[in-house]
């Protein structure tokens, strides 16, 4: 499968849209509650309005606070560069790619950790041990779903797997496995059921405790990360769908980018329907997901 002009399309078009996702959700959210909600491209009103404001930090904190954002936003963009969507090619596919998508996310989370514990803060340090602690379940479930990918498809990069899920692939490896990452996709997210990002109550938050000392540029970029972020996790996803039958790679892409905003919709009806489980049943709806795609995995051995 070779890399083509559309492949270089993609992370482009996830810079330019993915502040779209979070606005999505939003308004599907407010549909649910008989409420008009923020605008759609609020999300890009938002960073406009926080790229042009100067920021401040607290005399406590060192180069690591400064650092945060920014690395989680360079290993999004990292990740986008070996993430295929609608059966396109990424720009720099190689053998193991895959292995590297998880470790920059993991290494994203782990900036995003030290961050907040750099502030001195135990109100942020709390977020941050709710962050590691439900990442020892999330993380293992996601290579898990890939490697059956892998195992699968026969191949080590990311590009081929998915182009070979989407010319074949059984349909309860695509069930298990898109239910399992879906599941990891609103906690990954932190949406509910795992988080409420709109929440500002504090022994609920996860996320938003995390960011709270951040403000102006940093805050922009960790606002424009978390919907990167989205659109990645979701690139996984929307690959389980059969999109390689569609014609021409500008196609494939449009019909990924398509699913991905639909991805966004189904999140703003869950979210809409269902409410936010204690903590300490979050461990128990990761190992779920885990489950689901070890049974994927074992789909593969027969």
């Amino acid at each position: 499968m070779g890399v083509s002009a559309a492949s270089w399309i993609h992370p482009v078009l996830a810079l330019a849209l993915s502040p779209l996702l979070p606005g999505v959700i939003n308004r599907v959210k407010a549909f649910f509650a008989g409420r008009n909600g923020p605008p759609l491209l609020q999300g890009y009103h938002d960073l406009w309005k926080l790229f042009r404001k100067g920021g401040i930090a607290s005399r406590t904190t060192t180069w690591v606070f400064r650092a945060g954002p920014l690395v989680n936003f360079a290993c999004l963009l990292a990740a986008l560069a070996v993430m295929p969507l609608g059966a396109v090619s990424a720009p720099l596919p190689f053998d193991g790619d895959w292995l590297l998508m998880a470790y920059l996310l993991g290494l994203g989370r782990f900036f995003t950790v030290a961050a907040a514990l750099d502030t001195g803060s135990s109100f942020e340090g709390m977020g941050a041990s709710r962050e590691v602690q439900f990442a020892v379940f999330a993380e293992p479930a996601l290579l898990i779903g890939l490697a059956a990918l892998a195992r699968e498809t026969q191949s080590l990069s990311l590009s081929p797997i998915y182009a070979g899920l989407a010319a074949g692939g059984e349909l309860p490896l695509r069930i298990l496995l898109g239910a399992g990452f879906f599941i990891l996709y609103l906690a990954e997210n932190c949406r509910i059921p795992v988080d409420d990002p709109n929440t500002h109550l504090e022994l609920t938050m996860i996320h938003e405790v995390m960011v709270l000392d951040h403000g102006a540029v940093d805050l922009g970029f960790i606002q424009w990360g978390a919907a990167l972020k989205l659109w990645v996790l979701g690139a996984l996803w929307a690959g389980l769908l059969p999109l390689g039958a569609l014609p021409g790679p500008l196609v494939r892409l449009a019909a990924g980018a398509g699913a991905i905003l639909a991805l966004a919709i189904l999140t703003g009806m869950v979210e809409s329907v269902t409410a936010r489980v204690r903590l300490l049943r979050v461990p128990q709806l990761l190992v779920g997901a885990g489950v689901l795609c070890a049974l994927g995995l074992l789909l593969t051995f027969r």
